[in-house]
């Protein structure tokens, strides 16, 4: 792979931002590689400071679109945010996951009476699901 004359900071760091702060699109506009950029981002702690606060700032950007969403009712967006920011509210989504297991017993060894108490129990149980 051939070395790349190193680019300007400011100049990485406008075209990511203009590329929405994506790595690959970053890369392609400016015709390097994307290990050639994450090299130089790595070895750079001025580099690195720019590119996360590019990043920061589309966050900000989004958060304040979001919330544009958010006052003029958007009910997607309200329950993104519930969703996102009141987790400990209780806003969350959640999924149960039932599990059934097969177990097999050997019952050859409990008496008449035992195994009238064992139905009973399986049929009690049965009828609670």
């Amino acid at each position: 792979m051939a070395r790349h004359k190193r680019i300007a900071d400011s100049k990485i760091v406008q075209v990511y931002q203009s590329k929405a702060c994506n790595i690959g699109a970053t890369c392609a506009a400016l015709g390097i590689d994307r290990k050639t950029l994450l090299n130089w981002r790595h070895s750079s702690p001025k580099l690195e400071q720019m590119l996360d606060e590019a990043e920061e700032s589309l966050i900000d950007f989004s958060e304040s679109k979001l919330m544009e969403q958010i006052n003029s009712g958007n009910l997607t967006a309200i329950i993104f945010h519930l969703k996102t920011k009141g987790k400990k509210r209780g806003y969350y989504e959640h999924s149960e996951v039932e599990e059934h297991k097969t177990t097999e017993i050997n019952l050859s060894g409990l008496s008449d009476d035992e195994l009238k108490v064992m139905e009973k129990l399986l049929r009690k149980a049965n009828t609670k699901e």
